[in-house]
C-alpha cells in the first residue's frame, strides 16, 4: 500500500516535470527535434505545425514558410498534413565539422498576422566515416642497438565522426617483434608507438613489413589501416632529442607571411655525422595544408598561410629531427599553435520577408520587413547592433537575437515622398569596429486621397461668330498629385440650360484631352457670352472631382450689311419705301438747308456697326447741288438753288459701315424743286426745324466735348487696368484671331463710340495665327440727331449697344 502511493507521487511528479517542460519551451518560442544524418528523404522530423499551435487549414493562407540560413532545402513542410520531413541528404560533418553539437535552426514565418517561431533541429551522427590516416604507408628506421621497450610514435588515424563513432581503438599484425601502445585520453601527452619487445637483428630481419589497423566505436565498426615498413639499421645508437615533447604557441590570426612562430633544438649525444640534426615537418592538422614552413637547419617555424580563426583555432604540427648518421636516427616533438580571434569579419545582414509596395494609408507598427545580421567573429568581435538611416518614418524593432522587424513608424504621403532608400547598418563591438549595410528600397502605393486640380478657378475664352462646327475653341487640363489609375482625369459638361437649349448642344469637351468644341457656329447678335462649368473626375474608388468656368466671349464679324429705316411718318409730297425717300424743296432756300436725311442702322456692333454715307456722282459727272453728311446722312444744299437746276433731283446715297470688308445699301433720294409759294407746310416745319437744329448745335457742341473728354478719360484708366489684368493671367489656349470690341454711347444730341482693338485668342483655322493689325484708337463723334417732322431719335443712325 505504501509502495503503490509512492509509485503515484512519483507519477504526478513525473507529469508535472513534463508539464513546466512544455510551458518553458512554449515561452521560449522555440520547438527542438532531432534527426540521424543521412536520413532517406520523407524521413519524419516532427508535426511541426501542431507543435506550434497552428492550424492545417490556415498554413496555406497565412503563407506557412521555412526559412533556414546557408542550410538550403534540406528540410521541407508538407503543408498538407503539417509534417516537418527531410527533403535532401543530411551530412553532419559537412554541416558541423567535428563540432561535439549540430544543430539546423530554422525559421517558420505565418503572416495575418505576421509570426516568426524559431525550431532548432538536431543532426544525430550516424557512423558513415571510416578512421583514415594521413598516409597509405609509413616507413621507420630502427637501430639495431635500440633497446627492448623502445617507443617509435606513429601517426594515428582521423575519423570525421564524433562520440563513441569517432573512438579509436588501434591493431597491429602478429609480429616477434613490437608490440602496439595505443595513447591515453587524458591530455594527448602519450601518443601512439610501436614498443620494442626485443632487440633487433638486422643481419636476421634487416626488414619488417607490419599493418596497423585502426577501427572505430561505431555499430558496425569502420576501420582503416596503415602499412608499416620498419628498416633496421646499423648502430648510430643516439636519437636526436628535443627540449620537450610538446611546445605550445599563441599566434593572431593574419599574421603576415613569414611571421616567426617558434625555434625548435634537438641535440643528439653522438659525435660528428651522427650528432649533426636536420629538420623536417612531419604532418600539420587538421588539415594538412602547409601553413607553416621549417627551417631545416636551424629549426625555425614561420607562416607560410593565411591563418583564419573562423577555420580553424588550434594547429597540431609534428615535426621530427634527424641526425646525419649512417643509417640517421629521428626525434620528434609536438607543437600546439592556438589561433587567436582577431576582428576581421565585418557583420553580414540579410532582409527576408519584404511586404512591398507600401500602402500610404498604412497604419504605423505595421512589420515591413525582417531583418537577421550575423558576425562570424567571436566575442566583442562577433556582437552586433544595427541601425536605420535617419528621419525617415520607419524604425527597427529587435525581435529576437540578432532578428529585427522593421515597422512604419509614422504616417506616409505618397505626394510628398513616393520611396524611400532605407540602409541598415549593422556594427560589430570590435576594436576597431567594423560594419556593413544593406539597402532597402520602400515604395509607397498610392491611395486616391487628392482630387484633380485646374491652375485657376476660371477661364475667359474669345471665339468669333459664325465658326465652324465641331472647332476646338479651348483645352481645359486639371492636374492629379496621385498616380495611375488615380490621376487618370476624365472631362465632362456640367449640364445646364442656355436659354431654350441644353448646354451640349453649343459645346462639347473631350473626356480625355479636355478640348472644348463648338458644335454650332456662334452668333454674337444671339448669344454674346456663354458661361458653363467642365469637370474633371479622376478614376479613383472612390472617385474624386473638381469643376472649372469657362467664360465665352462671342466677337462680332461684318455678317450683316446696314439696313435702310423708312422715313417715320412718311406723307404728303414725300414717301419712301424699299430704299427711296422723296422730299419736296424750295428753290428759295439757301446753301446748308438740310432737306432730307437718310436713316440706316447695322445689327453689328462696334465698328462693324459704325455706318457712313457718301453721295454717288451724278449721271454725265454733272455737280449736283446736294451733299450728305458723312456720320448723319442728312442731305443739304452746298449753294442757291437756281433756275437752271433740273426740278427733279435724283440723288443715289452710299450708306457703308467700317467693317472688314466693308458691306454697304444704296438709298435713293428723289428730290422736287418747287418755288417756294408752293412748298407744303410740312416742309416749311422741316426747315425751320432745321434751322433750329444747327443752332442748337452750337450751343450743345460745348458740353459734347467736355462730356466726351470726361468719358474718354475714364474709359483709358478702365482699359489700362483691364489689360494688366489680362496679362497677369495665363493665356487662354484655342486658335487666335483679332477681336474688336467696341463700345458705344448715344445720347439725344449724337453718338461717339471708342474703340481699343486689341489681339485675343479666339477661333480659327489650321496653322499658326495671323499677325496682329497695329492697335488704334478713334475717338468718333457723329451730328446730334433732332426730329424732323416728328422723328424718333432714341436710335440714332450708326448707333450699336454692345
Amino acid at each position: 500500500m505504501l509502495g503503490s502511493q509512492r509509485r503515484g507521487l512519483g507519477t504526478r511528479r513525473l507529469l508535472l516535470s513534463l508539464l513546466l517542460l512544455a510551458v518553458w519551451e512554449a515561452g521560449s518560442g522555440q520547438v527542438h527535434y532531432s534527426v540521424a544524418e543521412e536520413s532517406k528523404h520523407g524521413t519524419f522530423v516532427g508535426r511541426i505545425a501542431q507543435d506550434l499551435g497552428l492550424e492545417l487549414a490556415e498554413l496555406v493562407p497565412r503563407l506557412f514558410r521555412v526559412a533556414s540560413k546557408g542550410r538550403g532545402d534540406l528540410l521541407e513542410v508538407n503543408l498538407q498534413n503539417g509534417i516537418l520531413f527531410v527533403n535532401s541528404r543530411i551530412d553532419r560533418e559537412e554541416l558541423c565539422g567535428r563540432s561535439a553539437e549540430c544543430s539546423i535552426h530554422l525559421e517558420v514565418i505565418v503572416d495575418r498576422p505576421l509570426q516568426v517561431f524559431h525550431v532548432e533541429v538536431e543532426v544525430k551522427d550516424i557512423n558513415d566515416n571510416p578512421p583514415v590516416f594521413s598516409l597509405r604507408e609509413q616507413k621507420l628506421l630502427i637501430s639495431e642497438s635500440k633497446q627492448p621497450d623502445s617507443h617509435f610514435p606513429l601517426e594515428g588515424a582521423s575519423d570525421a565522426d564524433i562520440g563513441e563513432n569517432a573512438l579509436l581503438t588501434y591493431r597491429l599484425s602478429k609480429n616477434e617483434y613490437f608490440s602496439l601502445e595505443l595513447p591515453t585520453h587524458s591530455k594527448q601527452t602519450k601518443r601512439l608507438s610501436l614498443t620494442l619487445k626485443k632487440y633487433l637483428d638486422r643481419e636476421k630481419t634487416p626488414e619488417l613489413n607490419l599493418l596497423l589497423t585502426a577501427a572505430d566505436g561505431g555499430k558496425p565498426e569502420l576501420t582503416g589501416t596503415l602499412q608499416l615498413f620498419v628498416q633496421v639499421l646499423d648502430i648510430n645508437d643516439n636519437d636526436p632529442e628535443f627540449e620537450q615533447s610538446e611546445y605550445k604557441v599563441r599566434l593572431m590570426e593574419n599574421a603576415a607571411k613569414e611571421t616567426f612562430v617558434i625555434k625548435l633544438n634537438a641535440t643528439d649525444r653522438d659525435e660528428g655525422g651522427n650528432g649533426e640534426v636536420t629538420y623536417s615537418l612531419m604532418s600539420i592538422k587538421p588539415n594538412g595544408k602547409l601553413l607553416f614552413t621549417l627551417d631545416e637547419n636551424n629549426g625555425e617555424v614561420r607562416v607560410n598561410g593565411i591563418l583564419d580563426y573562423e577555420e580553424n583555432k588550434f594547429y597540431e604540427i609534428e615535426v621530427q629531427a634527424t641526425d646525419k648518421g649512417n643509417p640517421p636516427m629521428a626525434g620528434h616533438c609536438t607543437v600546439w599553435v592556438e589561433i587567436l580571434d582577431a576582428n576581421d569579419n565585418a557583420p553580414e545582414v540579410t532582409v527576408t520577408s519584404l511586404s512591398l509596395p507600401v500602402r500610404e494609408d498604412t497604419q504605423p507598427s505595421t512589420v515591413i520587413a525582417l531583418i537577421s545580421v550575423s558576425d562570424q567573429d567571436s566575442g566583442a568581435n562577433g556582437q552586433v547592433t544595427c541601425s536605420l538611416t535617419p528621419h525617415v518614418p520607419f524604425k527597427l524593432v529587435s525581435t529576437f537575437k540578432n532578428y529585427y522587424s522593421l515597422v512604419l513608424d509614422s504616417a506616409l504621403d505618397r505626394e510628398s515622398v513616393a520611396d524611400y532608400a532605407l540602409v541598415v547598418t549593422a556594427r560589430d563591438a570590435g576594436s576597431p569596429s567594423l560594419s556593413a549595410t544593406a539597402s532597402v528600397s520602400v515604395e509607397v502605393a498610392d491611395v486616391n486621397d487628392n482630387a484633380p486640380a485646374f491652375a485657376q478657378p476660371e477661364y475667359t475664352v474669345f471665339v468669333k461668330e459664325n465658326n465652324p462646327p465641331g472647332c476646338h475653341i479651348f483645352t481645359v487640363s486639371a492636374r492629379d498629385a496621385d498616380a495611375q489609375e488615380n490621376a487618370l482625369v476624365s472631362y465632362s459638361l456640367v449640364e445646364r440650360r442656355v436659354g431654350e437649349r441644353a448646354l451640349s448642344s453649343y459645346v462639347s469637351v473631350h473626356a480625355e484631352s479636355g478640348k472644348v468644341y463648338a458644335l454650332q457656329p456662334l452668333d454674337h447678335e444671339e448669344l454674346e457670352l456663354l458661361q458653363f462649368q467642365v469637370s474633371a473626375r479622376d478614376a479613383g474608388v472612390p472617385p474624386l472631382g473638381s469643376n472649372v468656368t469657362l467664360q465665352v466671349f462671342v466677337l462680332d464679324e461684318n455678317d450683316n450689311a446696314p439696313a435702310l429705316l423708312p422715313r417715320p411718318g412718311a406723307g404728303g409730297g414725300g414717301g419712301g419705301g424699299g430704299g427711296a425717300v422723296s422730299e419736296l424743296v424750295s428753290r428759295s432756300v439757301g446753301a446748308g438747308h438740310v432737306v432730307a436725311k437718310v436713316r440706316a442702322v447695322d445689327a453689328d456692333s462696334g465698328y462693324n456697326a459704325w455706318l457712313s454715307y457718301e453721295l454717288q456722282p451724278a449721271a454725265g459727272g454733272a455737280r449736283s447741288p446736294f451733299r450728305v453728311a458723312l456720320y448723319t446722312g442728312e442731305i443739304s444744299t452746298t449753294r442757291t438753288l437756281d433756275e437752271a437746276d433740273s426740278p427733279r433731283q435724283r440723288l443715289l446715297v452710299l450708306v457703308k459701315d467700317h467693317g472688314e470688308p466693308a458691306l454697304t445699301a444704296t438709298a435713293t433720294v428723289l428730290l422736287s424743286l418747287v418755288e417756294s409759294g408752293q412748298a407744303p407746310k410740312a416742309s416749311s416745319r422741316v426747315l425751320a426745324g432745321a434751322a433750329g437744329a444747327e443752332t442748337a448745335l452750337l450751343d450743345v457742341n460745348v458740353y459734347l466735348i467736355i462730356a466726351i473728354c470726361a468719358v474718354s478719360s475714364l474709359l483709358v484708366l478702365t482699359l489700362l487696368l483691364y489689360t494688366a489684368l489680362r496679362c497677369s493671367a495665363p493665356p487662354a489656349e484655342g486658335a487666335c484671331a483679332p477681336g474688336k470690341p467696341t463700345l458705344v454711347c448715344s445720347s439725344a444730341v449724337g453718338s461717339w463710340s471708342y474703340s481699343q482693338q486689341r489681339r485675343q485668342r479666339v477661333c480659327s483655322g489650321e496653322g499658326p495665327p495671323p499677325p496682329p493689325p497695329p492697335p488704334k484708337t478713334d475717338l468718333m463723334a457723329f451730328s446730334p440727331c433732332l426730329p424732323q417732322s416728328g422723328e424718333d431719335c432714341s436710335n440714332p443712325s450708326g448707333e450699336v449697344s454692345h
